[in-house]
């Protein structure tokens, strides 16, 4: 029953934002789908905390780090959470922009502070630890190649199109192998490293938010597939940061169980139509929105198709 009450939540912040879709207005497009997820959240019958958010309390005053949400009547869970991934995405009708949300037992998900995480992850059937962050960018993409039978050239990469990558992106492209640069969005980038054959992409690598690499980890721990992650720190305020959400090792390198240390349910719905997912359509006097709800307990990845009438 939770798992179904937290696809509701998901479709409801995809609902509230797809009137956004194409408007160009990502602050409106955010908060909508803020509002809805938090209201539906509130009767959940959980005891919830929100652990991943929207940020700190004074800069975030819907759906903050540390929030209690739910009625609680029911069990202690940890909240990770993002109403819209790929807010930018949103507001110019690109793909892949989802709704989502992750629900864990209390103290299971790591506290990651909003700085930025070094991530590398591949898709489930791998031995462990066939590539690392230790490693430089050839040798992980050699090493991936040779354990699919492959060359260089048939791996595809999967990495945020930032002026930080232009070394990573440069070394990619030297050993032969194609890359997909994307504008946001790299919970959806790293899930579709899971199913290469359907998504084209084999790894992704690269800088972006710590707060989406746990969130991304509870994909994976449904999933299957391996991730790593370390944070980074680019001033002294952010290991502050990260010193108040329990952090003392700065240098430490997290894998898919560090991040999500327990069972977890996850649900992603898509807002704009991706690989992974339909974004939300608009028919006469319906929309229609496509949502992926998975539970690591059971392995069980359930594809939902729900019309909500227009007029209500």
């Amino acid at each position: 029953m939770l798992s179904l009450g937290l696809a509701r939540v998901s479709e409801a912040a995809a609902l509230a934002s797809a009137w956004f879709i194409g408007r160009g207005d990502e602050m409106a497009a955010d908060q909508a789908a803020v509002d809805a997820m938090r209201s539906q959240l509130n009767l959940l019958d959980i005891d919830g905390v929100i652990v991943i958010g929207e940020g700190e309390r004074d800069e975030a005053p819907m759906l903050y780090i540390g929030e209690a949400v739910g009625n609680s009547q029911g069990p202690a869970v940890d909240i990770a959470l993002d109403p819209l991934e790929g807010t930018s995405l949103t507001a110019k009708d690109m793909p892949n922009a989802l709704t989502v949300i992750a629900m864990a037992p209390r103290g299971s998900m790591l506290q990651a502070p909003d700085v930025y995480m070094d991530k590398l992850a591949i898709g489930p059937g791998y031995p462990k630890n066939l590539v690392t962050l230790e490693m430089s960018t050839t040798e992980r993409i050699e090493r991936l190649a040779r354990q699919k039978n492959c060359t260089p050239r048939e791996i595809s990469v999967c990495v945020l199109d930032r002026e930080r990558h232009s070394k990573v992106i440069e070394d990619i492209r030297s050993t032969g192998a194609a890359i997909r640069l994307i504008s946001d969005g790299d919970v959806a980038a790293i899930m579709h490293c899971t199913d290469p054959k359907r998504t084209g992409i084999d790894m992704y690598m690269g800088i972006g938010g710590a707060p989406e690499g746990v969130l991304a980890a509870a994909a994976l721990r449904c999933m299957g597939g391996q991730m790593q992650g370390r944070l980074m720190f680019r001033n002294q305020a952010e290991k502050d940061r990260a010193k108040h959400s329990g952090i003392t090792d700065f240098n430490r390198i997290y894998d898919r169980t560090d991040l999500v240390r327990d069972h977890v349910i996850f649900a992603a719905t898509g807002v704009t139509s991706g690989s992974l997912l339909q974004g939300i359509r608009r028919h006469v006097d319906y929309f229609e929105a496509d949502t992926l709800l998975l539970r690591s307990k059971t392995g069980s990845l359930r594809r939902m198709r729900y019309r909500h009438p227009i007029s209500s």
